[in-house]
């Protein structure tokens, strides 16, 4: 089988938060005329991406070509999880003439890269591109990357000390990894955050990268679906943290996952999840609530103390009205019993 006849994947990494449910959202409902097929990997075991993307499947996507791996970073679980679902999507009936994996947000690119030499899958698959959204209000904050002339300047001080913090070297990870860079959110950061988002970037990038501003995931997919880039077989320009490392580690952060009781009011939740991040550096929430009197599920989304809600579909009959939201964050920032008194919630599963 030669290379044009491998089957297209595009990995899609990114930041929490940074607008990767909504870009594949988008995909799928303008694909270009191609049929799309979507592997998500969750961190926590509530499929909420999952989920989203399910109620917009469309006969270009349908739900069958919608996949969860809710159980771990897929690169760790390759032979369990990661080849039977690429090899059943590849098995679909007609075959998808893409596929798109959207990662965990913490997840680090190139050990999946590295997946992609099984050689159950190497012959039949290429990574056409890897593609990573940055948050541009956030990256211009300086919360996810410090500031790179100080950090230079410290280490040349004194290079025993790593100055690095866990969140920066998955920024720095998941763009140095990549083909394409989406500056997401845009209109948050406005010119000047936009200026200087995109200077640190291209501080940090190996090789000169296009950026593109995108609102919403709104984007052309022939401006990221199609780049050929055959990521597999350039591993070496994409250098990493982990680069010389058989393995790599995820106990920098933890998750939980609680039940949460009907909200008499949205405001009140959106205030406890601030409360969070303010209070506890809790990163991200998401999540589900249920909310008395509204015949609706509630969506619920929180990158920092940024929290956004929808109502996005009807409780579905015989259904419980039951809010599961989870909690990430590092993992000396997880305190269980704070976190279930802020939310007024259970625990359901803690993941160490």
């Amino acid at each position: 089988m030669t290379d044009l006849a491998k089957l297209p994947v595009t990995v899609i990494t990114g930041f929490l938060g940074s607008g990767k449910t909504t870009l594949v959202r988008q995909l799928m409902q303008n694909p270009g005329g191609k049929r799309l097929a979507i592997v998500v990997n969750e961190f926590g075991d509530v499929g909420v991406d999952g989920d989203i993307l399910k109620s917009c499947a469309i006969p270009d996507c349908p739900a069958e070509n919608i996949m969860e791996l809710a159980n771990g970073c897929i690169c760790c679980t390759v032979a369990d999880d990661f080849i039977p679902t690429i090899e059943a999507l590849m098995a679909l009936d007609p075959r998808p003439d893409h596929i798109l994996i959207e990662t965990s947000g913490l997840a680090l690119p190139k050990p999946l890269l590295k997946a992609f030499d099984w050689p159950d899958i190497r012959s039949k698959i290429t990574v056409d591109g890897v593609i990573a959204l940055a948050d541009a209000e956030a990256v211009a904050a300086g919360r996810f990357a410090p500031d790179v002339a100080a950090v230079d300047a410290q280490r040349a001080a004194d290079e025993s000390i790593d100055h690095e913090t866990p969140l920066s070297e998955v920024f720095e990870d998941q763009i140095s990894c990549a083909d394409i860079i989406l500056l997401t959110k845009p209109d948050l950061a406005g010119p000047d955050g936009v200026a200087k988002a995109k200077a640190i970037i291209a501080a940090e990038t190996p090789r000169p990268l296009p950026v593109v501003e995108v609102a919403e995931g709104v984007v052309d997919p022939r401006v990221i679906l199609g780049l050929e880039a055959a990521a597999e077989d350039d591993m070496d320009a994409r250098p990493s943290h982990h680069d010389g490392h058989d393995d790599h580690e995820h106990d920098d952060f933890e998750s939980i996952v609680v039940e949460i009781p009907e909200q008499a009011d949205p405001a009140d939740l959106v205030r406890a999840v601030e409360a969070l991040a303010n209070d506890h550096n809790i990163l991200r929430v998401k999540g589900y609530a249920a909310v008395s009197g509204k015949p609706m599920r509630l969506l619920v989304q929180a990158v920092g103390a940024r929290v956004r809600h929808q109502y996005d579909r009807p409780w579905q009959p015989g259904e419980a009205r039951q809010g599961r939201l989870v909690v990430i964050a590092e993992h000396d920032d997880i305190n269980a019993d704070t976190i279930r008194t802020v939310l007024g919630a259970r625990a359901v599963e803690a993941a160490e």
